[in-house]
């Protein structure tokens, strides 16, 4: 097999070597503008080896499984020039079983996706015909391997599934967009669902609220509550931590959230958008308790960053990226969550998120889709306001979290989980 190639050529003169290989078939139908743009399939292979040569790394990728000579021969030159190792590779360990696989995908063709896409796009324009709508599907088929030199073989058949759908409303010089996506590992994606869900956000922005400007109560939306994890999630990171440019890097086993707080890590969730029994450097994952009641539990390391700092690899890949995010659900059912507030602010989407300095959490972002709470109600769309605020004490700041739960991914989520709505007790609102 390739992957066994690499191995043992590259062994001739590497201490230590690995090798990934990626094969993988994707078919994608997109709609804009209410109609169907393109329905293609394509087809994707990379190899990518990483090699431990006299003490420094190299790595080298490619696209050619022919090019077995050149992508080993690539990675011991780069090691040459490459930086210190301070990782042994993984020994095979015993990895959890997952559910990552949906055979139901597999007969799901062109033809029904388009059918799929153009039924939500009929709702949306059921509602609205003035809406210029869009969707999208996108079914992917995938294999891993992974070896390295100590022994380790592992391999995994993926499925993934991705629908999304929403529009754009334009009046004069108003133009409001809603988009809605979910991705997971099976096909019951819930399409109708889906388009509904759309529908409500166009509802409820039907009327444009004016909305003061000021220190008020905010409710994030599951999808709104990606502006207070961007900062965390930069800031649990690893290599912020080793190079100290994470403000949490000395709070392991401290308060930095409310109590009411306690966010996951799971690669385990069945079906999740990012569920997998291994990572890309051959590290088993594992469920890491992040924020447990408040209380900063884990970092996220690599190879190399837990190296440095003598921790252990938490199975999060080359990249750190964390896997499915589940946040414990409150007691208090979202719509309680809105009667008890006068006056306020229920955001859902942003526009130019990450602006700032998101690391030390400061953020000062505009809305792209947001409603004025006023006397428990959502009384319309606000526009041309501004949000700011410090992430982390806003996770501190937080007075209720919902029951409800929503999965939140797809392409234009920073991160997948599992999401309440989340009530923070004051942040500064900017009207124009």
């Amino acid at each position: 097999m390739i992957i066994e190639q690499i191995i043992e050529k590259a062994s001739q003169k590497a201490q230590g070597v690995q090798a990934l290989l990626l094969t993988q078939e994707t078919s994608a139908v997109d709609f804009d503008n209410d109609r169907l743009k393109s329905a293609q399939s394509s087809q994707r292979t990379q190899i990518e080896v990483k090699v431990i040569l006299d003490g420094k790394v190299g790595i080298s990728t490619t696209t050619d499984l022919r090019d077995i000579d050149g992508v080993v021969n690539r990675a011991l030159e780069a090691a040459e020039f490459g930086s210190p190792a301070h990782f042994e590779l993984p020994e095979a360990q015993a990895l959890e079983t997952v559910k990552i696989y949906d055979p139901a995908l597999l007969p799901l063709q062109k033809p029904e996706m388009i059918r799929m896409g153009q039924q939500m796009m009929d709702m949306i324009k059921t509602y609205n015909p003035e809406i210029l709508a869009g969707a999208a599907v996108y079914k992917t088929i995938s294999r891993v391997e992974y070896a390295n030199s100590r022994g380790v073989h592992y391999s995994a058949d993926h499925t993934d599934f991705q629908v999304s759908t929403g529009g754009q409303l334009t009046r004069g010089t108003d133009i409001l967009f809603v988009s809605q996506s979910l991705g997971q590992k099976k096909r019951s994606v819930d399409t109708e669902e889906m388009a509904t869900q759309a529908i409500e956000y166009f509802r409820m922005a039907e009327n444009i609220a004016p909305i003061q400007s000021g220190d008020m109560p905010v409710i994030f939306t599951p999808k709104g509550f990606i502006a207070l994890l961007l900062s965390l999630g930069l800031a649990v990171d690893g290599k912020s931590v080793y190079l100290g440019a994470s403000p949490l890097r000395d709070k392991l086993g401290q308060q930095i959230a409310s109590p009411n707080l306690t966010l996951i890590d799971d690669p385990f969730v069945e079906y999740g958008p990012n569920t997998g029994a291994f990572d890309n450097e051959g590290v088993p994952r594992k469920v890491n308790p992040i924020i447990e009641k408040g209380v900063l539990r884990n970092f996220v390391y690599d190879l190399d960053t837990a190296g440095r700092v003598g921790a252990k690899p938490t199975g999060h890949g080359s990249s750190r990226s964390l896997t499915n995010l589940v946040v414990q659900p409150g007691n208090l059912p979202y719509e309680a969550m809105l009667r008890n507030i006068k006056s306020g602010l229920l955001v859902h989407e942003f526009l130019g998120l990450g602006q700032g300095n998101p690391i030390n959490g400061e953020f000062s972002v505009n809305l792209l889709l947001g409603y004025k709470i006023e006397n428990g109600k959502l009384v319309g769309r606000v526009k041309n306001t501004m949000l700011a605020g410090n992430a982390f004490a806003a996770l501190r700041d937080i007075t209720a979290i919902s029951r409800e739960r929503e999965w939140v991914s797809g392409p234009y989520s920073w991160f997948s989980g599992l999401f309440p709505y989340i009530q923070v007790g004051k942040l500064s609102v900017t009207a124009k």
